[in-house]
């Protein structure tokens, strides 16, 4: 059931094919590629238990462990990229394979394998590639000195997975893919749109999610809240709880019923001029419960755009909102976000610069350096769109690590660049904004629109992989069939779990439409909003 429900009728191998014999002989095959290295090649049953003792302990958080969800052959191999680089890389061929082919992405600065997007992609039948990124662990200090292994990160692993990827692919099965997809979120979206623009022919569709795209001015603006608030003896400081329980509270009782529904959702956080003034302690209250005008102050710059030396837009503003309880302890901390800290320490300067001494001629030269220009923020996506290629990127409008504005910035700089209408751009990129979303999953709003295995609840039904709700199945439709996605429903979980029912359903307007309630109709169903 899980492959049968998606798309279309499934390849169909010769009656010479043994999938099990195939498996059995691939390794020897796949060594002669060239600067490649294959560790194994092991025949995988549905339900098998995968552990992954190899591993960087630092990507456990990512995936420690994976279950099959269908029979498959699973390769394990290194590819050298040069005399001191090289990737680490999986390709994951399944029985049931439907002539398409996947390239999975990676998060943060993470050399870690999303297994989970491998088994939740295989299962539909994709042969589907995930690489390292060209260094193991999460950290950046391979980067350091090495700018081979920067290469890898900013571009090659990603483009050597899939030419890689690909060969494996046809010498296993004895006929090339027919069509050509990505999945990835956060740096992985970045990854999906630098293959856009520079190796336009990897693939026929991508899915691009809550992309780090604007790549170094992302760091400089992850960065400055540091500068914002200072730490725990900064008069601008404000705790986890305050930004949690106070703040967040305050921008609800400002924004939340502009839309006209009370929900604890902003649809659109643009609408929302956030006026933290009102939480100032009046002079004859003590600090509790309140903000000093400081204080006030830091919230205001914290919601407010970034410019650069020069006065040129770095970075939109973080959007009211997203006041993630999970991740505003790293995001507004004592300390410079981590990913900046190792961005600056072994990319821009070194590892005994101090961070906290940031300031934005600091910021310049990070933006000036853009090396192998990982900014990936060219707005001419013309070849990828000659050839027929589809992209299809979401961004949650309550992001806390990436505004969602700026993947509207990105868009904005698409249209001017390429002088296009948004009608225009519809017919080659479709961007979806996925309102109460977090980063790339969770939040108070209908998150579930199948990015990933969680993102499709958990389960592979004709439900969650029907393409007016999945991503993935909805950016296929639209290379095979020429059916572009209008809206995405997506679904939101009584406590983010299937078992206990749906709480409510919304369609994602794609951009620039902008979602509208009727107020007349019962919030929680999708019939109730439309897209103007």
């Amino acid at each position: 059931m899980l492959v049968g429900v998606l798309l279309s009728a499934l390849w169909v191998p010769t009656a010479a094919f043994d999938f099990d014999s195939a498996c059995h002989s691939i390794a020897s095959q796949a060594a002669s590629i060239e600067n490649t290295t294959v560790f194994f090649a092991d025949l995988v049953p549905a339900g098998t238990t995968l552990t992954f003792p190899d591993q960087d302990p630092s990507c456990a958080s990512t995936s420690s462990s994976q279950v099959a969800l269908v029979d498959m052959c699973r390769v394990a191999l290194n590819v050298s990229t040069s005399d001191r680089s090289g990737i680490t890389m999986e390709t994951w061929l399944p029985r049931n394979w439907t002539g398409r082919f996947l390239s999975t992405g990676n998060g943060g600065l993470a050399g870690c394998i999303q297994y989970v997007d491998l088994a939740y992609t295989v299962a539909q039948g994709f042969a589907t590639v995930g690489a390292n990124n060209g260094h193991n662990g999460t950290s950046g200090r391979l980067f350091f000195d090495n700018s081979d292994v920067l290469a890898d990160f900013v571009y090659r692993s990603i483009h050597t997975n899939v030419v890689v990827g690909k060969e494996i692919t046809r010498m296993f099965y004895g006929t090339p893919h027919k069509t050509s997809y990505y999945l990835g979120c956060s740096t992985g979206g970045r990854q999906g749109f630098k293959t856009v623009q520079d190796f336009p022919d990897d693939f026929d569709g991508v899915v691009a999610g809550s992309p780090a795209v604007n790549f170094n001015d992302l760091t400089n603006w992850q960065a400055h809240f540091h500068n914002i608030l200072g730490n725990a003896s900064s008069p601008t400081f404000i705790v986890a709880d305050e930004w949690a329980g106070l703040i967040h509270d305050n921008i609800l009782e400002q924004c939340d019923t502009i839309d006209g529904v009370a929900d604890g959702i902003i649809e659109d956080p643009n609408l929302c001029d956030y006026k933290p003034e009102e939480l100032i302690c009046s002079s004859s209250s003590n600090s509790s419960g309140c903000l000093t005008p400081a204080q006030a102050g830091a919230v205001r710059e914290v919601f407010s755009p970034m410019y650069d030396t020069r006065g040129k837009l770095m970075f939109p503003r973080q959007q009211p909102g997203s006041e993630n309880p999970d991740l505003i302890s790293s995001v507004y901390s004592e300390d410079v976000f981590s990913i900046s800290q190792d961005w600056f320490h072994f990319v821009v300067f070194n590892p005994s610069f101090d961070v906290n001494t940031l300031d934005l001629k600091d910021y310049q030269i990070a933006e000036d350096l853009n090396p192998f220009n990982v900014a990936t923020f060219n707005g001419d996506l013309s070849a990828f769109q000659s050839r027929g290629g589809k992209v299809l990127t979401y961004h949650g409008q309550a992001d806390m690590l990436i505004s969602p504005a700026d993947t509207e910035f990105y868009y904005q700089h698409i249209a001017r660049t390429m002088g296009l209408l948004p009608s225009e751009i519809d017919k080659f990129l479709r961007f979806f904004r996925v309102s109460g979303m977090s980063h790339c999953a969770t939040g108070p709003g209908a998150w579930e629109i199948g990015q990933t295995l969680a993102g499709a609840s958990g389960n592979l039904t004709s439900e969650t992989l029907d393409p007016e709700r999945n991503v993935l199945t909805a950016v296929v439709r639209w290379v095979e069939e020429g059916v572009a996605p209008d809206t995405i429903l997506g679904t939101k979980y009584v406590n983010d779990t299937t078992a206990l029912g749906v709480e409510f359903s919304r369609r994602h307007c794609r951009y620039p439409l902008r979602n509208i309630y009727d107020r007349t109709g019962d919030s929680k169903s999708p019939d109730s909003w439309s897209c103007k």
